[in-house]
Parts: structure tokens; sequence; C-alpha cells
């Protein structure tokens, strides 16, 4: 992954404090949401609002240099990986993320059966699931007859 400012200059974006502090972030703590990146920003640049932390967000995002992902019943969250067709599982109980590689050989429905006209570029896949720590909360919880 290229060095921020160096990524910055290659997107075509000026380099400064609150971009940097905002990839910074979003390399610390990625499929973070536009909140705990602001608190995250703020603790390096005190005087920093949430709006102009929303400005950062669009403009990397705009420019390619961040991925928003919108997960079901979550808020957007945001990361640096790029450029690739990676996929996400999220957990149904906590929401924590994690990024899957695209998946090879028997494709989950990948393909539409019907594209409307469209040019497909790309697929998003969003499994859901129990992460490893919810497991034991969720075996626990779970009713003994069905």
């Amino acid at each position: 992954m290229l060095p921020a400012r160096e990524l910055l200059r290659e997107a075509g974006l000026k380099v400064t404090s609150p971009r940097l502090a905002v990839l910074r972030a979003v390399e610390a703590a990625p499929h973070s949401d536009a909140d705990s990146l602001f608190e995250a920003v703020r603790r390096e640049l005190p005087r920093t609002s949430l709006q102009a932390v929303y400005g950062v967000l669009g403009a990397l995002t705009s420019a390619g240099v961040l991925r928003r992902i919108e997960p079901a019943t979550s808020p957007a969250l945001y990361e640096r990986r790029v450029g690739d067709n990676h996929h996400h599982i999220v957990c149904s109980s906590c929401k924590s993320v994690a990024d899957i590689d695209c998946v090879h050989g028997e494709a989950l429905c990948l393909v539409p059966s019907e594209s409307h006209g469209f040019v497909l570029e790309a697929a998003e896949v969003t499994f859901w699931g129990t992460c490893p720590a919810c497991q034991p909360r969720a075996a626990a919880s779970a009713p003994l007859f069905s």
C-alpha cells in the first residue's frame, strides 16, 4: 500500500493534515464509521469538526482512495483496500466486519440472470454470520429445543 502522501498526490488531491489524519485513522481501524474516525482524528487534530471529516471522507472516496461500504442496518464504513473486488463478512451480533477475497470456483450469484442493458463492472456480496467472539454468547442463548 502506498504511503498516504504519495497516495493523495497520485489521486490528484492536495496533501493536507486532515486528509493524512483520516487516512491514518482508516489504516489503524479499517471498516470504521465516520463518527469513530472523527474521534480518532480529533485526538490528533483537536480543532477538527465532524463536518470536516465527512468532507474528507467524501473527497477520498470520490477520488478512489477509500472505499465506502454500507452493510444493512449499519452506518457507512470506510476502508483503504480499493481496486479489487473483495467482499465482506459482518457479524450479525456485534457488527464486526472482515474482508473476504473474491469467491473462486462455484460463484454465488455474481452474474445476474438479466443485466437490463447495463454493462457490469463489479459485484458486491456481503456475508452475514456470527464472529468467533460472539459464538459462545449465541450458543448460550440458543433454545434447547426447536
